[in-house]
């Protein structure tokens, strides 16, 4: 039932476009796996073998940490409306942390300049592999909203809050790993 492509084609990226959340899996040789639920809003297909997110500010930096030390990341998408389908993506990730040359790069070209409140990273997956599963497995779910939570709490903290939030909670991982270095 799976099917292995080199590359993202034109059915996986309209699938892309038709989800409401992905998630992001990363963990190295001696960390613990972390996996993260994302919104779409924030994702973008670059090529056909490289894709970006915008990041914003949580309770932790695992992704940053593992990409950092390891590279190895999965993103994942499932249809929970229409047609059953699980998509997966394999590859190496990367961070490019807010006041770099290619974080400003990548929201200039990709994401329209567009920096919401809490941003700090780009995350890139350079894909080497995809694939596609049934999905007859995943229920079906309608979407109704996003939450307007995160949005809220960053525009709360303001610019010099959230930096001293990811002082505190994002310069190292769960596993003491660096993460994202302190602004």
């Amino acid at each position: 039932m799976a099917k292995p492509f080199p590359q993202l084609n034109d059915a996986h990226i309209e699938m892309i476009a038709a989800q409401h959340i992905f998630f992001t899996a990363t963990a190295t040789a001696t960390s613990r796996i972390n996996m993260s639920p994302r919104p779409t809003d924030c994702f973008r297909v670059i090529s056909p073998n490289k894709v970006a997110y915008r990041d914003l500010t949580g309770s932790g930096a695992e992704t940053a940490a593992h990409v950092k030390a390891d590279g190895r990341m999965t993103i994942m998408f499932c249809a929970f409306a229409g047609a059953p389908l699980i998509l997966r993506l394999y590859g190496k990730g990367q961070s490019h942390e807010r006041g770099t040359a290619e974080y400003r790069e990548l929201i200039d070209t990709h994401f329209a300049g567009e920096e919401p409140a809490g941003t700090r990273q780009v995350v890139t997956l350079d894909v080497d592999y995809v694939q596609t599963s049934c999905g007859y497995g995943v229920p079906l779910f309608e979407f109704t909203a996003d939450r307007p939570n995160l949005a809220r709490w960053a525009e709360t903290k303001g610019e010099e809050g959230l930096k001293e939030y990811r002082r505190q909670k994002n310069t190292v991982s769960l596993d003491g790993l660096p993460a994202l270095a302190a602004e």
